[in-house]
């Protein structure tokens, strides 16, 4: 069990960072759509750290699990949040990553769970 927790983990970790920098290089496309969301771009900084602290959390709670399952815990709400700004905006392509990775998050949530 512990290894596929460690693959979701590190599988997340990965595609929050990703995700993390490439709003932290604010490119048009990035911009854009942000905009196109209603997201305001006050609100990046708040949301690349949320990104990194999730990543963060994540690997540190292989090793603490109560950090584990509060990090999947602050990114289930995170992606639960891309999805409703995703859905509000009628981006009903863009709501599927976004609702894949809320499910992946709550997989993150009952395997720590279940490893502790």
């Amino acid at each position: 069990m512990f290894v596929s927790l460690a693959t979701v983990t590190v599988f997340m970790s990965a595609v929050l960072l990703i995700s993390a920098g490439a709003k932290s290089l604010r490119t048009r496309h990035i911009t854009e759509q942000m905009s196109a969301l209603g997201v305001p771009q006050s609100m990046m900084a708040f949301l690349i750290g949320a990104q990194i602290a999730g990543a963060a959390g994540g690997i540190a709670g292989l090793w603490w699990g109560p950090l584990g399952v509060a990090a999947a815990i602050g990114l289930t709400l995170y992606f639960a949040g891309a999805v409703a700004f995703h859905l509000r905006a009628g981006d009903r392509k863009g709501a599927l990553p976004a609702a894949a990775l809320a499910m992946a998050s709550v997989a993150l949530i009952a395997l720590r769970a279940a490893t502790l």
